[in-house]
């Protein structure tokens, strides 16, 4: 089977928020290097910028699930995770907050090898529970 992507699912507030702490952290930037008192702090703090905009960016662009015949491949930003489908035991909604690559809410809780999981936010979670091979109505909303 070709690798089937399925983009994450994007709540307007955790956009609001991830663009809030950017603009804090350019506020901050200017504030130091226009109090001119540290040449060090106003490099490190260009450099801060730098990251924090490189960081945020990726996982706003780059947050998808591809399933293929024998995986799921895992993609958030610069992070990634590979569990085989056999090691799959089940899926779940939760609404769970835990830091996860998900950039919704709505999300989906895979448990996978015993007692490990993670959290995804698939935008069509039908289709995405189906290329798992599971049944998408048993997982419900």
């Amino acid at each position: 089977m070709r690798a089937k992507r399925f983009k994450s699912k994007v709540d307007a507030w955790l956009v609001v928020v991830l663009v809030a702490a950017m603009a804090v952290q350019l506020i901050v930037t200017v504030h130091v290097l226009y109090a001119g008192q540290d040449a060090v702090a106003g490099a490190v703090a260009v450099v801060a910028l730098l990251l924090v905009y490189l960081l945020i960016g990726l996982t706003l662009k780059r947050t998808w699930y591809e399933v293929d015949d024998r995986q799921l491949r895992i993609v958030c930003g610069i992070f990634r995770w590979t569990i085989p489908l056999a090691d799959i035991d089940g899926v779940e909604s939760t609404r769970s907050p835990l830091s996860s690559p998900a950039l919704s809410l709505d999300r989906l809780r895979i448990r996978y090898r015993g007692k490990r999981s993670i959290l995804v936010s698939p935008a069509d979670r039908g289709r995405f529970v189906a290329a798992l091979g599971l049944d998408p109505a048993a997982v419900g909303r």
